[in-house]
């Protein structure tokens, strides 16, 4: 039995994510998304979340679209739900997001219109430090910029679409923050962050 404890604890190590990355986005990020997944490789011990903007008595169909485009196992985040490499997962509908120890923590309904992003973001970067990464798509208004800037107090990376972006005010929200790293295409990112990727040691 304590053979089997351990091998048990070493596989549940070997897939957790080498970076969760955060993906926030509201009007006109659906096309990044699928861009994204498109060109993203199936093995980079990376783990995302993205979370959209939705109507809150909507039914989301996203997990549903976004798995069309990608190999990874594509999921609605829920609650106590392990964080896993290799796999993609969307907020649920009316929710604020957060991780804990690996593992997702719904609360519903969710507290303010339109923050999710800064709120999730804001959790990432208290629970992965310098292996969180934000990425702020097209969107109105300015909600990402606040957890950008957390997860750069916490070491990690953030990211901004570049002027590609179908509505510019959320990532020129963070841009003007000061607190983006990187501003680029959507099809540029994913070899940076298999990059940065490759640079984690766990």
């Amino acid at each position: 039995m304590e053979n089997k404890r351990k091998t048990s604890t070493v596989d549940m190590e070997a897939l957790q994510p080498k970076l969760i990355v955060g993906i926030g986005g509201s009007a006109g990020a659906l096309n990044a998304y699928k861009a994204l997944m498109v060109a993203m490789p199936l093995n980079t011990g990376i783990a995302f979340v993205i979370i959209s903007h939705m109507n809150p008595i909507a039914h989301s169909h996203l997990a549903k679209i976004l798995a069309r485009y990608t190999k990874m196992t594509v999921l609605v985040a829920e609650m106590y739900l392990p964080i896993l490499a290799n796999h993609v997962y969307v907020t649920p509908p009316d929710s604020d997001l957060f991780i804990e120890d690996y593992k997702f923590k719904v609360v519903n309904p969710r507290s303010q219109r339109n923050k999710q992003i800064d709120i999730f973001f804001s959790s990432l970067a208290e629970a992965m430090g310098r292996r969180a990464i934000g990425i702020i798509f097209s969107g109105y208004d300015g909600d990402g910029t606040n957890g950008c800037k957390h997860i750069k107090e916490n070491g990690g990376k953030t990211f901004a679409q570049d002027i590609s972006a179908e509505i510019d005010s959320m990532p020129l929200s963070a841009q003007a923050s000061g607190c983006v790293d990187f501003v680029m295409p959507v099809d540029k990112i994913p070899d940076k962050l298999k990059s940065l990727a490759d640079a984690i040691e766990i």
